[in-house]
């Protein structure tokens, strides 16, 4: 072991050795350096640490402190906390506009912030600060979206109650996100799990029971017997939950239910409206999926075509192929199977009973085997999520019900199925398959054999075509006397009016509208939640809704927090708070013990932070009037259609009933990308232990990864290879941030490292703030050493001892109009780039001003200060230093934004040719009102025309502005 080091005082600091694969040990060492000095570098061999392919592997060490962040932020911090800077009143200037930036409600996990996070709260934090310098009103607040599973289950696992936790998951979060410097208004900090919030959830549940938009049903859930709660459609994947991976099987359970079906036009009418990206508006009108058709009832037969007594409703956005039906389909859990299966049982039985009577025991038997088969086939099926069982990839399955429905368009008997690609929360559960122009009904009919009728040919009337025909055309095969139907040649269009006035008129179905929104499933089956506003009469069992004064119905307390078992949830062990009496009557009565989805508190707290203090009403209705709607909303692009989609919701039935006074909440979204962990590189190696490049051919499942050390890895052409070996290509590939990874990289090291201004800087400077972006540690150094070249240039260089002088380097001097000119460009490209939220390249321009400062003899201060303000909603803390050490006494945060002077965005520069006794021997640039004298400096200061002048004798010069400068030399001096 060697370190380039000095016999001095000494400091012993233990360090562990990076492995340099995933299984190389990691040995401890003990590094000597001098006091306040780092080695340039630490070796250690290959033999010592194993490294990859031979080789030696340097280990990073902390760089050298460019600038005193370290006590520059902690400073600044505690003035704005202590002064209240950003504190919003609770009564503004109402005449003054408005500006309401909001990130998205964070859930305080147990593992705290990772680099990824402070990217939008970056993003909002530089436009609050921007618009307080524009003289705006800013409400930029904080609040913690904490109900919700992750804390319940911790707490089974730990049996600390889910409050503990909370409040500690709420402080580490805020710590972090105070060590940031970001701007919030901490005053209206709200958390979903105070009595005092939800109290408010509660009474906009009880809005939603008056207007008959909560009820309740018995409806199929996901439930997940080990966590022991029912969790939605997206929480459940191949057949486990997200959290934990355990078993999730359908059963039904009473529920409550919110219908957000009735809000659907409203909700897809006025997406148009908003300042949204395109692709999350299509996002939601996909999830909303309106469509219009009809909806048709089949009658069930036997075989034979003998009525059966029983009706399957279907809806379809295509009656004109009604002659195309050549079976139907139910979903697994359609409500109605098991007598579908049934009558197929009796049917069978006695059709065979007829011919042969002694096989009567044998046929019953064959009778109750269908009906086995379509319950094994269902419980498969709803094992599976909504999204495994649409996959368009997933090979289709299905099992015959054994029965038959009548097509009434051409009175023929047509086989049922049950198939798991068919939802039963979608339209009726059932739907007509037109095999000949639907591919997954066509990959359906192929398989089981089942016949495909074309009715639908396009205009160049290929009959013969084996793929399904999805598009529009005419219509073919599509007439019955017997039914009175004809469409033939008919355009689909015309065809499926006409279809639907003939089933209007024979009463075989109607016209209809469809959504593929479903109402919103509003319970769990789980502690940490609210509780719902209701009470169950005893004597009745009626359902009755709290008088307001009531509320807020409070969460008891309780030690065991574990499932019951038995599906009933863990409030139901509460058995005090459970059994009450009617505040109305005093009749006796039980609470409901399920609580809220973690939605729910979500759904309208932008509300909240205009007016947080209200005991008395959700929301002032002149404070809502005036701060509302919220401005700017910036969040993860996941949120996007449910949270967003269920805010929306509330918000128009707020707007209904007079509680707000716009009809959207959120005006502008911007969703920021992801900030993916450092690139990895992964080499591959054969069973036998040989290197394999990544972009061969013979790649097989039995070859391993083996990761390889950044500093092992060189770039040729567009490919990553191992440095010895230029033949090996290696897979290089950034991942999400994620603990199982172990890519993620805390902002409180960063922190430490380079500072809080550093890491926002660099979080913006990566890239647009909507792409996602991956971390690289040599990023942000780069972003750190032009943070110390702007310290140096306006506080100037160190001192001997490593400190600072007091003040600046600045001067009272006038101006040059080329130092004007850069710093009005660089305020007129900030400004733009922030409107537009294009933050990166808003620094990349302060990086240019930078660059033609660091060339000036002096700095004024009259160019410093403008540049200062421009740079404190990037990098607040070093800007407040600066603008003290420039001799401010106040804080900058309500200093005028500085703005752009047109006289000096004009680019009057020009070329000019300089002749030498009458010849032209090169050009200067120089400003078209530039005088005589400067432009002849700028000639003799040029490399190319100065040889021309030195030792030579001038006779005169003749100069025409913006036109040409002559210089004539003295020939007779020359020639001596």
């Amino acid at each position: 072991m060697q370190t380039q080091t000095q016999t001095q005082p000494r400091a012993a600091l233990r360090f562990r050795v990076l492995p340099s694969t995933a299984y190389t040990p990691r040995l401890p060492f003990v590094v000597f350096f001098p006091r306040n000095r780092w080695p340039a570098r630490v070796w250690c061999t290959a033999a010592e640490n194993g490294g990859f392919l031979g080789e030696q592997k340097q280990l990073q060490m902390p760089h050298k402190k460019a600038y005193p962040f370290d006590e520059i932020e902690p400073r600044w911090q505690r003035f704005w906390e202590e002064n209240n800077t950003f504190r919003t009143p609770e009564v503004v200037d109402t005449s003054t506009p408005k500006c309401y930036i909001l990130d998205m409600f964070p859930y305080p996990s147990g593992a705290g912030l990772h680099v990824g996070h402070p990217l939008g709260y970056t993003a909002t934090d530089i436009l609050s600060r921007y618009k307080r310098m524009k003289g705006f009103n800013v409400l930029h607040p904080m609040g913690w979206d904490a109900f919700g599973l992750p804390a319940e289950q911790y707490a089974i696992e730990t049996g600390t109650h889910p409050r503990i936790t909370t409040k500690q998951n709420i402080k580490r979060f805020r710590s972090q996100l105070k060590s940031l410097g970001f701007s919030y208004d901490w005053d209206r900090e709200l958390s979903t799990t105070e009595p005092e919030y939800y109290k408010w959830t509660q009474w906009i549940f009880l809005q939603l029971f008056k207007k008959g938009l909560a009820y309740q049903a018995e409806i199929p859930v996901n439930w997940c017997p080990a966590l022991g709660t029912v969790l939605a459609n997206e929480e459940v994947i191949n057949g486990v939950s997200e959290r934990g991976g355990h078993p999730v099987v359908r059963r039904p359970m009473r529920q409550w239910i919110l219908k957000i079906t009735a809000y659907a036009d409203r909700l897809l009418e006025d997406l148009d409206e908003l300042d949204w990206p395109e692709s999350i508006k299509e996002m939601q009108r996909n999830w909303i999926g309106r469509s219009e058709g009809a909806e048709l009832e089949f009658h069930v037969v036997d075989s034979e075509g003998c009525d059966l007594g029983l009706e399957l409703s279907v809806y379809t956005t295509r009656p004109d192929t009604i002659f195309g039906v050549t079976f139907l389909v139910v979903a697994p859990e359609y409500l109605f199977l098991s007598s579908l299966a049934s009558e197929a049982q009796h049917d069978i039985v006695f059709q065979f009973v007829s011919c042969f009577l002694f096989l009567l025991m044998p046929l019953g038997f064959f009778g109750k085997k269908v009906l086995s088969e379509v319950e094994q086939y269902r419980e498969v099926a709803l094992r599976k999520s909504d999204l495994e069982r649409t996959d368009l990839q997933k090979e289709k399955t299905g099992v015959f019900s054994g029965s038959y429905a009548m097509n009434p368009a051409n009175g023929e008997a047509i086989p049922i199925w049950v198939a798991d690609y068919v939802l039963g929360s979608y339209g009726t559960g059932a739907i007509m398959a037109v095999p000949a122009h639907d591919s997954r009904d066509h990959e359906f009919a192929l398989k089981y054999d089942i016949p495909i009728v074309r009715v639908v040919i396009g205009t160049d009337k290929n009959h013969h075509n084996r793929e399904p025909y999805v598009d529009d055309g005419i219509m073919i095969n599509s007439s019955n006397s017997s039914s009175g139907l004809d469409i033939n040649g008919l355009s689909c269009k015309d065809a499926a009016a006409k279809v639907i006035n003939w089933l209007e008129i024979t009463g075989y179905g109607k016209k209809k509208v469809n959504y593929k929104l479903r109402d919103w499933l509003f319970a769990r089956q789980r502690y940490w939640g609210e509780p719902f506003p209701v009470i169950y009469l005893d004597d009745s069992g009626e359902v009755v809704p709290l008088p307001e004064k009531e509320l807020p119905v409070v969460l008891p307390e309780l030690d065991d927090f574990n499932p019951t078992g038995t599906g009933e949830p863990p409030l139901a062990k509460a058995t005090s708070w459970v059994n009450t009496a009617d505040p109305i009557s005093g009749r006796p009565a039980r609470r409901e013990t399920n609580t809220m989805p973690q939605w729910a508190g979500s759904c309208w707290y932008y509300l909240r932070f205009m007016d947080p203090k209200n005991s008395k009403a959700l929301v002032d209705k002149d404070k809502e009037r005036y701060w509302g709607p919220v401005d700017i909303y910036v969040g993860g692009a996941e949120h996007s259609v449910l949270h967003l989609l269920y805010a929306r919701f509330w918000h128009k039935l707020l707007y209904d009933i007079g509680v707000v006074s716009s009809k959207e909440p959120f005006k502008c979204l911007i969703n920021q990308g992801l900030i993916l962990g450092e690139v990895e590189y992964t080499a591959l190696r054969d069973p036998q232990g040989n290197l394999v490049s990544a972009d061969s051919t013979v790649i097989r499942d039995n070859y391993y990864q083996e990761k390889v050390p950044a500093e092992k890895v060189s770039k040729v052409g567009d490919f990553y290879v191992i440095k010895d070996d230029p033949s090996i290509r290696l897979i290089a590939r950034a991942y999400k941030m994620s603990k199982s990874r172990g890519n993620v990289i805390n902002p409180d090291d960063v922190v430490s490292e380079y500072g809080a201004d550093s890491l926002r800087l660099y979080e913006m400077f990566m890239g647009p703030l909507r792409d996602s972006k991956t971390w690289s540690t040599g990023g942000i150094e780069g972003v750190h050493r032009f943070l110390a070249r702007i310290w140096r240039l306006i506080v100037g260089p160190n001192l001997s001892d490593g400190s600072y002088s007091d003040g600046s380097v600045a001067t009272d001097d006038e101006p040059s109009l080329d130092q004007l000119r850069a710093l009005h460009r660089c305020i007129a490209k900030v400004t733009e780039e922030i409107e537009e939220t294009r933050l990166n390249t808003g620094i990349s321009a302060m990086m240019e001003f930078i660059n033609a400062a660091y060339k000036w003899d002096d700095q004024p201060k009259s160019i410093l200060e403008p540049f200062v303000l421009l740079l404190s909603p990037f990098a607040p803390h070093m800007a407040e230093e600066l603008w003290f050490r420039l001799g401010h006494q106040e804080t900058l945060a309500y200093e005028q934004f500085p703005e752009a002077q047109n006289e000096f965005l004009k680019d009057s520069s020009i070329v000019l040719p300089v002749q030498i006794n009458g010849k032209t021997r090169g050009t200067i640039i120089v400003d078209e009102s530039c005088p005589e004298d400067d432009a002849f400096r700028l000639a003799t200061q040029d490399k190319k025309l100065s040889k021309y002048l030195l030792g030579k004798t001038i006779k005169r010069k003749i100069y025409v502005p913006g036109r040409i400068l002559n210089v004539i030399l003295d020939q007779q001096k020359v020639s001596q």
